[in-house]
């Protein structure tokens, strides 16, 4: 998936929001799983979701100040999360190619991980901040 500009309103009530910090991480993975499985989400699907939403989940701790924002939600027939935080963002045209970073690169396997892991990856980084949001299809791969 190659990363799209922000767009998405949020629109619903949200399943799932939640301030966090690197201590919280592994429950926060856990609580995501529940919430995607009892919105619909199955199988290799929901494993994959929830390996895309935990790698969102430590780059905001690692690289984003330590700690960050999870929203999650159901929108029509798909599961959307969104992880905010409040680092320095970085140079986003990596990201442009969708490209898998070389084997050497210290960086940015976290980002491309979620993109292959989710159906949409929209990401929005500047200097007050980086916001990612995925979803995936509550039905066969879109």
């Amino acid at each position: 998936m190659s990363p799209l500009r922000y767009g998405w309103p949020i629109d619903t009530v949200p399943l799932l929001t939640e301030t966090f910090e690197r201590s919280q991480v592994t429950r926060l993975r856990h609580a995501v799983a529940s919430c995607v499985g009892k919105a619909g989400l199955v199988g290799q699907r929901l494993d994959d979701f929830v390996l895309a939403v935990n790698e969102l989940l430590t780059n905001a701790v690692r690289h984003g100040g330590g700690n960050g924002r999870l929203m999650l939600w159901r929108r029509g027939d798909e599961v959307v999360c969104e992880v905010s935080d409040h680092g320095e963002g970085f140079d986003d045209s990596r990201l442009a190619s969708g490209a898998r970073p070389a084997a050497d690169t210290p960086g940015g396997w976290g980002l491309w991980l979620a993109g292959k892991l989710s159906d949409r990856m929209e990401v929005q980084t500047g200097p007050s901040g980086t916001t990612v949001r995925i979803s995936a299809a509550l039905g066969p791969a879109a």
